[in-house]
This record gives C-alpha cells, structure tokens and sequence, in this order.
C-alpha cells in the first residue's frame, strides 16, 4: 500500500464528510425555505442575505447551549447514542462512485469494492441503535416509548428496504456498485424496475423516520421521542444523523436506479459525472421535502400494516418477478 494510496483515500473520506456535514447544514435550510413557500409563509431570512447564514446561526446557538444530562439516565449510554446513531450517516457513501473512473484503483470517491451493496446494507441499519439506546439510556417514558416505536419501525422497514436492492443486483449480476451504474449507462434501473424503485424509496424514507413515518418522535404523541432529553450538541447530532441519512440515501437511491452519474457528455467530460448526480440527488431531497409538506403522519397500526401488508409481499413479488424475467432471457 503506498503513500499516495493512503492520502487518496484520506482526501476522499474528507470530501465524503465535508459533503455530509455541508448538505446537513443547508439542507435544513432549503427545507425551511421550501416548506415556507409551500405553505404561503416567509421561512428564515434575517441572518445573512435570503437568511443564507441561518444555519451558521443555529450551530452556534447549539454550540453554546448547556448540556443537560438526566440525574437518573444511564451516562455513558446517554453519551454514546448520538454518536452511534451519527456515524452510519458519515460513512455510507464511502462505495457510491460519485463519476466516472480518474484513476487507476477506483470510480470517482467509491472504493470499488465487489460487496459494496453489503455494506450499505450493514451500514444503514446501525442507526436503529443508537435511537434505541438514546430511548432507554434517558430514562425517560417518552423517550422510551420513541426507541421502542423506532426499533419495530426500522428493524420492519428494513426487510422492504432489503429485498428493494435485489432488483438491481439481478440487472446487473452484481454486488459492486459500480457495476450496477454502469449498467445504467443507456437506460436506467428505475424504467425497468418501477416498483423496486417505488418500494425502496418509501422504505428509504421510513429508515431515515421522515414524515410521514416520524413516529420515533411525534412531538404531539411523545414531546419529541427519543430524543426529548437531549440538549445542545448532542441534540444536534440526532438532527445531522436524520437530514445525512436524507442525502446518503438520496444518493444510494440514484446510485441504484436513476443512473449514478451518467448522463449526456459524462464520457467526453467526466466533470460532468458529479454534477448529474447531485442533480438527481438534490430532486430527490426537494421530494422528500415535498411529502413532509403534503401527507399527515400515520396511525402507528396503519404503519406497521402498510410494511407488513402491502410494502412486503408486493417486494417479494417483484424480486420473483424479475428473477424469472432474468433467468428467461439469460441472464
């Protein structure tokens, strides 16, 4: 392993963070923003020009708030959880290829890797965790109540959101993510794959515990969840884990079925590869966006039916259907 390697893949992993961190803080202020004018109001505007550095604002009034830890929670515990429930969001894009190959070891930021839809896969569903444990650790009912709904959520979701990758990987006869975007060059997953991408979008959305699957925190049923002990920064690490988790699995989504990073002139400008897919990244995020605007949380009894009745048999038939239609023609 040589120098150069290992200072690749630091610059990388810095971008990869920088992204993250960068899309958490700007994020919350397009959704402001968006949300405002879809709701005929006026959104932040007073810090800095068109409120631009509002979210610069909120981190430093987060920054110095105090830091309140329950006289009965399980300290170490209690500490822990923001911190687990932060790092899958920090690290999952660490096999998506963000353009076309640069170099001679990978494709754009991706580590290439033959099992990189595994890892996302095992990545992804760390989080539940620290949400559980943030839950029990506060001592606290709601609190409680908010780990034990988000634990039967995801761990539900999961199964969805788990057979919504096979699809993909029976197009492209492949684990490697970058094999499955290069088999997007010419016409992408999602045109023949429309109710595997139908079923890991919404699964994608109930995994990051977005309206309308917010049940974890329901601040009318819960005074916030899981989270409802949690002050200063530590509170801020729940809210970058849920808005990173957003973008990670924003580009996980176009990485599987909107084409990655092709798109006209990518192979006569490679600059171009990164530019399209934060394009599709960003349509999906102003998506997400818009159903938090539009649809009214779920009964928890309508949630659980919805994954359990609907969601999951209509994955299983899918990836049935597909594995015939792969096996007929050859595949």
């Amino acid at each position: 392993m040589t120098l150069a390697l290992l200072v690749e893949w630091a610059i990388k992993s810095i971008i990869i963070i920088v992204i993250i961190l960068g899309g958490f803080a700007y994020l919350t202020y397009i959704e402001r923003r968006v949300l405002a004018r879809m709701q005929s109001r006026i959104g932040p505007n007073r810090a800095g020009p068109l409120g631009l550095l509002q979210p610069v604002a909120d981190g430093i009034k987060l920054i110095f708030k105090e830091e309140l830890i329950p006289a009965d929670a399980d300290k170490l515990l209690f500490i822990l959880a923001p911190v687990i429930t932060v790092i899958p969001a920090l690290i999952l894009l660490a096999v998506v290829p963000f353009g076309p190959p640069l170099g001679p070891y990978e494709q754009g930021l991706a580590a290439g890797v033959d099992i990189g839809i595994l890892y996302i896969m095992a990545v992804s569903s760390i989080a539940v965790y620290g949400i559980v444990i943030a839950g029990w650790a506060s001592n606290n009912k709601y609190a409680l109540l908010g780990g034990l709904r988000s634990s039967a959520q995801m761990v539900s979701y999961e199964l969805a959101l788990g057979l919504g990758f096979v699809g993909p990987i029976l197009l492209a006869g492949s684990l490697n993510v970058d094999v499955i975007v290069s088999g997007q060059q010419h016409l992408w997953y999602v045109i023949l794959q429309p109710i595997g991408f139908f079923i890991f979008l919404v699964a994608s959305v109930a995994e990051v515990n977005r309206a309308p699957f917010d049940m974890p925190e329901a601040e009318q049923e819960l005074v916030a969840g899981y989270h409802v002990e949690y002050s200063g920064m530590k509170f801020a690490l729940f809210f970058m884990a849920e808005y990173g988790k957003m973008i990670a699995v924003s580009f996980v989504i176009a990485t599987l079925f909107l084409g990655g990073y092709w798109g006209p002139f990518v192979t006569q400008v490679p600059l171009l590869g990164p530019l399209y897919l934060g394009a599709k990244v960003l349509a999906l995020l102003l998506f997400m966006i818009w159903i938090r605007a539009t649809l009214p949380r779920f009964r928890y009894d309508q949630l659980m039916a919805f994954n359990w009745k609907f969601m999951l048999p209509l994955a299983l038939l899918n990836v049935a259907v597909t594995g015939l239609i792969v096996v007929a023609m050859g595949g």
